[in-house]
């Protein structure tokens, strides 16, 4: 592809990747309610599956999904189901009593290792059938015919991911510095209800849409 395509793509990309969706917003939760360091864990998880879907669209199953609605519908209401689970349990999540330290405030009842962070990464941006959809009908617009197809992928895939990772660092540590005023039992109540909330909400437009 020629220069101005692949800056063409790089504004695209980075205006759709800045838009909060559920990965950046749990990407935000983790690092305001675990730290920086399980942030990165579910950003790694968030980018695999990412670059997997990305990478299956690129094979032709986005085409497959829009040809047969019924498996692109089983697959979307799934990952709502999802959505509104992880919003059901950052609802309820409970918050200290008292002065406790954030970092035991912000635990899970089970203390959690990055493995099962990188799972929920892995999980949420898996629940969203349309990136693959998105991605067959987003990517191929920059590919030129007269050139190596291959390449042009690979190129467009890791402009992709740098910028994706980019916004998930921004993300993170825009979470991170919120920690400190999730010291407050009710600060940190209404901060789980909000992001729980948003998560059912964003669970109820993949249910709605079409």
């Amino acid at each position: 592809m020629d220069l101005q395509t692949w800056w063409i793509f790089v504004l695209m990309t980075f205006l759709v990747s800045a838009t909060p969706g559920p990965n950046m917003l749990l990407v935000l939760s983790h690092g305001a309610r675990f730290g920086l360091r399980v942030a990165i864990w579910t950003m790694a998880g968030c980018m695999t599956a990412l670059i997997g879907m990305v990478s299956i669209s690129a094979a032709g199953v986005g085409a497959l999904l829009h040809s047969y609605p019924a498996v692109f519908d089983a697959l979307r209401y799934m990952g709502a189901a999802y959505l509104a689970y992880l919003g059901y349990k950052l609802w309820c999540a409970g918050v200290p009593k008292g002065d406790a330290p954030p970092k035991v405030a912000l635990a899970e009842p089970v203390q959690l290792s990055g493995g099962s962070f990188f799972r929920q990464g892995l999980s949420v941006a898996a629940s969203n059938p349309k990136a693959i959809v998105f991605s067959a009908a987003f990517f191929p617009q920059f590919i030129q015919a007269d050139r190596p197809a291959g390449l042009q992928f690979a190129i467009l895939l890791l402009t992709f991911t740098v910028i994706e990772v980019s916004w998930y660092l921004v993300y993170a540590m825009s979470g991170h510095k919120l920690s400190r005023f999730l010291q407050q039992a009710r600060v940190l109540k209404n901060f789980n209800r909000v992001t729980g909330g948003v998560f059912v909400g964003f669970a109820a437009l993949m249910a709605a849409s079409r």
